[in-house]
């Protein structure tokens, strides 16, 4: 995959190349990632990317000309069907399944905004989508842009070592994770759950499985509100919730998450 990365602070954003399962990818050629600086397409000596807003108000808004020549730029240099994207409050929310979306694309570019917006000319003419992290202000979209890069980039094929953690992470199933343990096997006055040292992976598959359930329902019921709970779930989840000598659910309708 290539992602291309439009920022006025592109040592900001170069610095998520260096670290993790992202700097990984990289150093394996699994994807690229480059930054353009709309300083670069500014077209006076001080290298202006801002200006005062139309109608008055506070702050400044970046201006079309040198954001518009970085995208074209970064474009340029992607694979067709690359979407560009602009990360705004004003987007949809980025969850999961976006992240899945996006990692089936060939490539794509992200715009991180600056100072009170952009020029909503430029968000017309020259960006496909707007994507959010949620409803909290950012001083910029440098931060969101390498939130989606590394969400996008562990579900690539052949990045994470195991397959089999992308597929077990938080939300993949429609839930929250559930608890990991290490050595060693006593710590702070608390011992890891029996289940896990017995060996037998039937039991710690559907105690998992149970853990994750039930912390999704305690944590954030929105999302177990939205599965069609099986007979299955919905004892597990009584399980979980009697074991804690909390009141039993009742929950019945929604989509199945399945297994």
């Amino acid at each position: 995959m290539k992602i291309a990365v439009v920022s006025i602070f592109p040592g900001m954003v170069g610095g998520i190349a260096e670290y993790g399962v992202v700097g990984r990818a990289i150093e394996r050629q699994l994807v690229s990632l480059h930054c353009e600086d709309p300083r670069t397409f500014a077209a006076d000596a001080h290298r202006t990317v801002d200006d005062r807003p139309y109608g008055g108000g506070p702050g400044m808004v970046m201006k079309y000309e040198p954001v518009a020549g970085a995208i074209r730029a970064a474009r340029a240099g992607l694979p067709e069907n690359s979407p560009v994207i602009c990360l705004s409050p004003q987007g949809r929310v980025f969850d999961q399944a976006e992240a899945g979306r996006l990692a089936r694309m060939p490539g794509m570019v992200l715009l991180a905004g600056r100072y009170e917006g952009i020029d909503e000319r430029l968000i017309e003419n020259e960006v496909d989508e707007e994507l959010s992290l949620g409803d909290f202000v950012l001083s910029g979209g440098e931060i969101a842009a390498m939130a989606v890069i590394d969400a996008v980039v562990r579900l690539l094929p052949g990045v994470l070592g195991d397959a089999e953690s992308a597929e077990q992470d938080s939300f993949m199933q429609g839930l929250l994770d559930h608890p990991h343990y290490t050595r060693p096997e006593r710590v702070g006055g608390k011992r890891v759950p029996s289940v896990l040292l017995s060996g037998d992976h039937a039991r710690i598959a559907r105690w998992r499985y149970k853990q994750a359930l039930g912390r999704s329902y305690l944590r954030r019921p929105d999302m177990v509100k939205k599965l069609r709970l099986s007979r299955e779930q919905r004892q597990l989840l009584d399980e979980f919730l009697a074991e804690r000598g909390l009141p039993q659910q009742n929950l019945r309708s929604g989509r199945n998450a399945g297994r």
